[in-house]
């Protein structure tokens, strides 16, 4: 389904039931599908809403608009065209810079905060040539499969979940693609970060190249209080495709104490 929010047709996916609702937010990357192994599971107990950011899977992609407080902004819009009373935030990577923010504001229902390798609220300042990288690392077959392979995992991906890693990639719009690295990791939101006053589960792959164990516990873990960290051993940054079942578990036990 798609949801008209913020000015934009923001994609939706659903399943399960429960007076509480996961909302799950993608990576630089990916899309709701991205979360499928890990939210089936879930879905026996709660309400799962998965969404496209705009510019990537079946969302629209306007020409701008694509800051952390776009992304946002989207979402909440989600939440609130389903009426979503109860609610945990779940969001990787981009996706977890994302949920900070709106679990800064403090919206009424949420009652939790799980940040899957998080993107750290603070800026990622990136060399000119830095920039150009991360813009065309998603331009080509070639070009996905060697961040697949060298930077994203450290577990190897099924043939099939590295298909949709390939070609979720490829399909996100230019203006989406080249938005993070310009734009939304250089964001400060440390701010905003100390806001939160959810209880927040921080979950870290043990080989994460992307967003390290280091790098959270320096610049995300003493910004946000009641936040605590949860290794996965042997995963990389890609934790909800690697490991599902796994990641799966340990939001699974989180979400059932913040209930």
């Amino acid at each position: 389904m798609h949801i008209e929010t913020n000015g934009t047709r923001i994609h939706v996916q659903q399943q399960g039931r429960g007076e509480l609702a996961l909302v799950f937010l993608h990576y630089y990357g990916g899309s709701a599908r991205t979360w499928d192994e890990v939210a089936r599971p879930l879905a026996e107990r709660y309400r799962i809403v998965a969404t496209d950011h705009r510019g990537w899977g079946d969302s629209d992609a306007p020409a701008h608009g694509y800051g952390i407080a776009d992304l946002a902004a989207d979402a909440e819009g989600v939440i609130a065209a389903l009426a979503l009373e109860r609610y945990v935030l779940v969001g990787h990577s981009m996706g977890g810079k994302v949920a900070q923010l709106i679990a800064s504001r403090r919206p009424r229902g949420l009652r939790g905060l799980v940040l899957v390798a998080p993107s750290p609220p603070s800026p990622m300042m990136l060399s000119a040539e830095q920039r150009a990288t991360l813009t065309g690392a998603y331009q080509s077959r070639e070009s996905v499969a060697f961040v697949i392979d060298h930077v994203l995992t450290h577990r190897p991906l099924s043939a099939a979940h590295r298909e949709q890693v390939i070609a979720d990639s490829l399909r996100a719009a230019p203006q989406a693609k080249a938005a993070w690295p310009n734009q939304a990791m250089a964001e400060d939101l440390t701010e905003q970060a100390a806001l939160i006053s959810v209880p927040t589960l921080v979950i870290s792959g043990e080989h994460d190249q992307v967003d390290r164990l280091a790098t959270l516990q320096a610049e995300l873990l003493p910004r946000i209080p009641r936040a605590v960290v949860h290794v996965l051993p042997g995963v990389g940054h890609l934790s909800p495709l690697e490991a599902p079942d796994e990641l799966g578990r340990v939001i699974a036990g989180f979400v059932a104490g913040v209930q």
